[in-house]
C-alpha cells in the first residue's frame, strides 16, 4: 500500500522525476532556483490576483459583469503572456511563462498564449494535471511556468 508521502498531496502539483545526474526535472528544467518549475500555491495565488484585476476593471469600466470579467480576465492573459511572458500576478510572484520546446527567455507568442489563454478561461483543463506538474492548458500550449 502506497504511503501519503510516495503519491504526494494534490497541493504539492505532483512531484516531477529528476535527474540527479545533472539537477534537472523530467521536463528538463532546474530542480531549484530561478528557470525552475513554479509550485502550485504561487501560481493559485497568481490566478487569484489576475482575476481580482480583472474583476475590478470589469467593475470599474463594465458595471461588474461577470461575462465581462472573464472577457477582461481572458485578454488579459492573451495580451499580457504573449508581449511579456507573465501576467499581473505571475510578475508579482516572480514567475513567468515559458515555452518549453525552447532554451531560455523566449516569448510564448500570440498562438500558444491564445491556446493557453481560451483552455484556462475554461476552467478544467487548468484545475487537471498531470505528473510533472502542467496543467492541460499548459502542455496544449508547449509552456510551463517556471520561478524567475
Amino acid at each position: 500500500m502506497p504511503t501519503r508521502g510516495e503519491i504526494g498531496s494534490w497541493m504539492s502539483g505532483g512531484d516531477v522525476p529528476k535527474d540527479e545526474t545533472n539537477g534537472r526535472d523530467g521536463l528538463g528544467l532546474p530542480t531549484s532556483g530561478p528557470g525552475s518549475r513554479a509550485r502550485l500555491g504561487r501560481r493559485v495565488v497568481a490566478l487569484c490576483l489576475d482575476w481580482a484585476v480583472a474583476s475590478g476593471i470589469s467593475y470599474a469600466l463594465l458595471d461588474f459583469d461577470e461575462l465581462a470579467t472573464l472577457g477582461v480576465f481572458a485578454v488579459m492573459n492573451l495580451v499580457l503572456v504573449a508581449s511579456v511572458g507573465s501576467t499581473i500576478g505571475h510578475r508579482l510572484l516572480g514567475l513567468r511563462v515559458r515555452r518549453l520546446d525552447v532554451e531560455g527567455p523566449h516569448l510564448v507568442g500570440f498562438g500558444r498564449a491564445a491556446v493557453r489563454a481560451l483552455l484556462v478561461c475554461l476552467v478544467i483543463p487548468a484545475v487537471v494535471w498531470d505528473a510533472d506538474g502542467r496543467g492541460l492548458h499548459d502542455k496544449a500550449a508547449g509552456t510551463v511556468i517556471v520561478r524567475r
